[in-house]
């Protein structure tokens, strides 16, 4: 895809300005680091307060009768039951139990009588597609594609005190909790803000409108605590928290339980099925599935990058690496990728060949970097 062909976020400007260096990503240009570089943007959001332009995210709405018990026939979660104000990880998975795209719901106040509604985020590789998919098979709800909206992402153990000075009411909004700009006591403005993120750390997700962006995200980099961070510190984050990548360590033949993605099903849908590739899921649930996602520690300093094979210490191979890189909070090179069940146990001795080379690792709990996420006062 060429430069001209890429679309641009509503932040592409400041993020020129910033002195971004910009790279294609899911058909957008967005920005990879800023002139302090991915360590430095790695080592703020772990201390301070990191802002994330993630507007190239796909925002929708699905509302009608009943939407919420609807939407539980495309992924194993349990929306019936889920709070109006709650956010929830979930799966769209295909017939044979593959994930077609990992993505966010949150239950909101209905606009009708008699309707629910559903505000959704799915991966901007996946978001033709994801549409699509929910619109042929739920075609009597209304999916409402919010394209004229940007997503931003603060993330870091102060950025709840650097948003509670707009709204001092965030500090209460529990992990995976869900507000509007007028729940947080703001009129007038249609910001929806969820407590989430894809770093391990305490944050936040401010969906607004594309118009209002810059203004919000110019406000925000006022604060000290406050600064840019790229797709490049994105990524070495959300791989110390051990969290997927669409694309890399899910796919249209991975399951959620091969994935470690267990605890995201709730027992009411293990009990009822309904979803799916339910015959699948359930198999692997009560048998084991036959490959399972590790996380892996390197015993050197040189990293294993995704497509490295992973072999046992006879040279057999089990396995290949999905994600891997350099862990700045870690301090050493780590790796995630799927290896054969009976090699995945913690502490299993291991080879990434990575051009020709052998490079000693170990199985390794995840997450590699502790979570911080909010848990209330």
């Amino acid at each position: 895809m060429s430069s001209t062909d890429l679309r641009q976020t509503p932040l592409h400007a400041l993020h020129v300005e910033l002195g971004a260096r910009m790279v294609p990503f899911a058909g957008y240009e967005m920005p990879v680091q800023y002139p302090s570089g991915i360590l430095a943007e790695h080592a703020h959001t772990r201390a301070a307060a990191g802002l994330f332009d993630v507007s190239h995210m796909g925002q929708a709405f699905l509302e009608g009768p009943d939407a919420a018990r609807r939407f539980e026939a495309l992924a194993p979660t349990d929306v019936a039951t889920q709070p109006i104000g709650r956010l929830r990880y979930t799966q769209l998975l295909n017939e044979s139990g593959g994930v077609l795209d990992d993505l966010m719901v949150a239950r909101r106040p209905p606009r009708k009588a008699g309707e629910e509604l559903l505000f959704l985020v799915v991966n901007a590789s996946r978001k033709e597609d994801d549409f699509a998919h929910i619109r042929r098979l739920l075609p009597d709800l209304r999916l409402g594609e919010l394209g004229d909206r940007a997503l931003l992402a603060l993330q870091g153990p102060k950025a709840a005190s650097v948003l509670a000075r707009r709204w001092p009411k965030l500090v209460e909004l529990p992990f995976m909790g869900v507000a509007s700009g007028a729940e947080l006591g703001e009129t007038g403005a249609d910001y929806l803000v969820s407590r989430s993120g894809y770093t391990g750390e305490d944050g936040f997700e401010i969906s607004l409108a594309a118009s209002e962006a810059e203004v919000f995200a110019r406000s925000l980099l006022r604060e000290d605590e406050v600064r840019p961070v790229g797709l490049g510190a994105r990524d070495s984050l959300r791989l110390e928290a051990g969290l997927c990548l669409y694309g890399h360590d899910l796919d249209e033949t991975t399951s959620p339980v091969e994935a470690g993605l267990l605890w995201s099903i709730p027992k009411r849908r293990r009990a009822e099925a309904g979803f799916p590739g339910a015959a699948r899921i359930l198999r692997e649930i009560a048998e084991g599935p036959g490959r399972r996602r590790v996380g892996l520690r390197l015993e050197g300093k040189a990293p294993a990058r995704e497509g490295a094979e992973i072999v046992d210490r006879d040279g057999a191979a089990i396995g290949r690496v999905t994600s891997g890189g350099f862990g700045p909070s870690v301090g050493a090179p780590i790796a995630m990728g799927y290896v054969a069940s009976a090699k995945a146990a913690i502490g299993e001795a291991v080879d990434l060949v990575v051009r020709g080379k052998k490079l000693a690792a170990r199985v390794a709990p995840m997450p590699f970097h502790p979570h911080a996420y909010f848990r209330g006062p």
